[in-house]
């Protein structure tokens, strides 16, 4: 099985892939089909098929421009499903024209043929229990009941864990269990090969609740009915006669047959047919020779005593008897035979010897034994002494026989021309010869037949592990646990690493920690693997507003708003490129716009609140409680309130909101330093310094809270170690003026009028209007007794 990218993957994950995503695709559960798509496409990006399947769920979740771009190849290397699947996405642009050429071009082949993934196949009418619970969690989830959701998305869970909708749901929530406890982990499987001589019966794979979607039952229900083995390849161990119908390579395939001569009534061939009569010819009755009359041969003795053996005949009749017929598997079947009928022999062999030693008296044959040549012998005209020693000869000889191995010898072994010598019987008619039927036969179609289950098994195994890795990620990702999710992402297969859906996971990692450019690095990575994709995007543009870069993000903001003007993902970056212009009100409209596009876009509302936060607190309020009606775990909302209260002087409110936020992101240095800011409003300054050092740990190179901690070592009259962090942002942010008036008040507190004289000129070069802040600054003396802070610059 294909696991680190570096061959094609297997044609049974191919199907496997195939069966999960269309699956996904007729109950309508898009983000499910292009997870799986996505993740059959990046095993082979050169397999036409997995373009087609990524295709088709990019076109059927309304991303026609993604779906055109993944088509679109050069001649050469198209197929006419590329053809067929790009005149769907100009139909749906209304490029109508290029719709045309793109059938044509489809048709214009002698043999057009569709995809692979195109193919007939049976479709649900009423999907199954598990799609509808995950349904009713998204409904739940949209209208603000999210206990009602979180059960949903459990029942839909249990039911079928690959529903990956059903899991981005409980990550939307928060409520997400150990990925061991809600995907349990499975045992690799085994290539297991049944006993020879059993009778296999290979089964065939279905999916089903447990792992996959289950088919329907009926003519679709199989997802392996349209397989036959070749017409062409010899198949074993197959009658000329046809054992009944069949439609499966479950039915008669790995059944051992005997040969033809060896089959007598009824054979049933497998545990899946009836009893079915063979007609069958019986075997051609022979003339009886001296080898008759000593009834069935029997088996050769286990005993170790040394059998002697008959001396050679010389009889006409000896050279048409003397054959050995080859040991193969149908004759070993007799063996049960033989042991019924050694009981039958050696009782009519004791008889036969009795008769011998009491002078040749006669005995009556047993009920279906042959006629006994040696009693045609004694009704001739010959003396009954002559006759009573040569049966006596006879039959101590044929004892002998009896005891040898299966070769057909005649007991005519009398001198010719003697009394005795009659004329010989006709030759025995040979059997045709047997087909080889050797055990290595069945071991090999026992071995495929063990190896196509294990296939099956492998591929599934496969899917589901991959599918916990990326569970694992997922679930670090929604509890904000941005270092356990890059982890992870690292965790998995190259090849999957260098897709579209784990770069923007990366770079929304790298965003929520403050790492800025990496997390620029990794966004830059998406837009080439898609140009055209629109999810993630509101994150990107809100990122270049951070780094205020200001020609990327109105090239973003234009692609994103030629490619889908409807999308809130395009508004938003439009928005962002106005605010990064200082134009709030244009921005504001640009945002409002997003949240008609999409009520449920929390991050709109949430944008919409920080534009108006400085004209208008009460508005800005209503837009925060509305995203948070939209998505209760949006801490941006939460921060947002919390910095309404703060600048209301509501401390308690600000308090809330803030843990709020912080408990969502629990590793966000910049909430932290809020709720350390709240403490150090209310006086509380080794609370507040606790919180900034915790906060400095999380995030060494943010700066927001390395100059709010700063600010409360100073009022604790710690300057040396506030010296410390203000010189680190003076390096970092030369350009921050707050920071240098710091910088030179904490020089004249310690008394060094030189550093602080210099600070003051480099701070009045960036800040040339700040002449009353060098002022009062000038009149700031050494700390020698107050614990208070003299003055508060910035």
């Amino acid at each position: 099985m294909q696991q680190e990218g570096t061959s094609s993957p297997s044609p049974r994950l191919c199907h496997r892939f195939n069966t999960l995503i269309w699956s996904c695709l007729d109950v309508d559960l898009y983000k499910s089909a292009l997870f799986y798509a996505e993740r059959y496409f990046v095993l082979d990006t050169n397999n036409h098929d997995a373009r087609h399947l990524y295709a088709t769920a990019l076109l059927r979740s309304g991303q026609p421009h993604s779906a055109h771009f993944l088509v679109n190849l050069p001649t050469d290397i198209r197929c006419s499903g590329c053809f067929e699947i790009k005149a769907k996405c100009c139909t749906a642009l209304g490029r109508h024209r290029q719709a045309r050429e793109a059938l044509e071009e489809s048709m214009r082949g002698r043999a057009y043929t569709p995809a692979p993934s195109m193919s007939s196949r049976t479709v649900v009418s009423f999907p199954e229990e598990a799609v509808l619970h995950c349904r009713s969690g998204n409904m739940a989830l949209k209208g603000n009941l999210p206990e009602n959701a979180a059960v949903s998305f459990h029942k839909a869970l249990a039911l079928n864990p690959m529903l990956w909708e059903a899991f981005e749901g409980l990550c939307m929530l928060g409520r997400i269990p150990e990925i061991d406890e809600l995907f349990p982990p499975r045992p690799p499987p085994i290539k297991q090969i049944p006993p020879d001589g059993a009778q296999t019966k290979v089964p065939i794979p279905v999916a089903t609740g447990a792992g996959f979607f289950t088919p329907d039952v009926g003519g679709g229900g199989n997802l392996f009915r349209a397989w036959k083995p070749e017409i062409s390849q010899p198949q074993p161990f197959r009658l000329d006669q046809a054992l009944g119908s069949r439609d499966s390579i479950a039915s008669a395939d790995s059944s051992l047959f005997p040969e033809a001569s060896f089959v007598q009534g009824s054979l049933r061939p497998s545990r899946s047919q009836p009893m079915v009569s063979l007609a069958v010819q019986p075997p051609a009755v022979r003339p009886l020779s001296s080898a008759d009359e000593a009834g069935p041969v029997t088996k050769k003795l286990r005993s170790g005593v040394r059998q002697r053996t008959a001396p050679p005949s010389t009889n006409a009749a000896d050279s048409n008897t003397n054959l050995k017929p080859s040991k193969s598997a149908g004759a070993l079947l007799l063996g049960a035979a033989d042991r019924m009928k050694s009981s039958k022999t050696t009782a009519t062999s004791s008889r036969l010897h009795a008769t011998g030693a009491k002078g040749g008296r006669e005995q009556q044959p047993p009920v279906g034994a042959a006629t006994r040549r040696s009693t045609r012998l004694l009704g001739g005209g010959n003396s009954k002494t002559l006759a009573t020693k040569h049966s006596t000869l006879r039959d101590r000889r044929r004892v002998h026989t009896r005891v040898r191995s299966r070769s057909i010898e005649s007991d005519m072994d009398e001198e010719p021309g003697g009394p005795l010598a009659f004329t010989p019987p006709p030759p025995i008619p040979q059997s045709p010869p047997e087909a080889p039927a050797g055990p290595s036969v069945p071991s090999a179609a026992q071995e495929q037949a063990a190896q196509d289950l294990y296939d099956a098994e492998l591929a599934d195994y496969h899917i589901y592990e991959l599918m916990r890795s990326f569970a694992r990620a997922g679930r670090a990702m929604a509890l904000y646990d941005c270092h356990e999710c890059l982890e992870h992402l690292e965790k998995l297969p190259s090849n999957h690493q260098r897709s579209a859906w784990v770069m923007a996971m990366v770079g929304k990692a790298h965003y929520e920690l403050g790492e800025y450019v990496a997390a620029e690095r990794a966004f830059e990575a998406v837009r080439n693997l898609e140009p055209y994709r629109l999810t993630d995007m509101e994150v990107y543009s809100t990122l270049l507003w951070h780094l205020q870069r200001n020609v990327k993000l109105s090239f973003l903001a234009q692609e994103l708003l030629s490619t889908d003007p409807r999308s809130p993902q395009a508004w938003i970056a439009v928005g962002n490129c106005f605010s990064l212009l200082k134009e709030r009100a244009q921005a504001l409209t640009c945002f409002q716009r997003a949240a008609q596009l999409d009520p449920a876009c929390a991050y709109a509302y949430t944008l919409s609140g920080h534009e108006t936060i400085d004209q208008d607190l009460d508005k800005a309020i209503n837009f925060f409680e509305s995203a948070l009606r939209a998505d209760a775990r949006h801490y941006n909302a939460w921060y947002g309130l919390g910095s309404c209260y703060m600048r209301m002087s509501k401390l308690r409110l600000a308090d809330y909101h803030y843990r709020r936020a912080a408990q969502i992101h629990p590793q966000n240095a910049v909430l932290l330093g809020c709720v350390g800011m709240v403490h150090q409003r209310c006086g509380e300054h080794d609370k507040a310094l606790k919180l900034f050092d915790e906060a400095v740990s999380l995030s060494p190179e943010n700066a927001l809270v390395r100059y709010r901690r700063a600010k409360v070592l100073i009022s604790l009259r710690r300057y040396k170690l506030a010296v410390e962090d203000l010189e680190y942002l003076r390096d970092t942010s030369p350009e921050e003026s707050n920071v240098i008036f710091q910088l030179a008040k904490v020089y004249r507190l310690l008394g060094d009028e030189l550093k602080s004289a210099q600070t003051l000129a480099v701070a009045r070069d960036v800040s040339p209007k700040s002449v009353n802040k060098i002022r009062k600054l000038l009149e700031t003396v050494k700390d020698t007794r107050s614990e208070e802070e003299v003055m508060d610059v910035g």
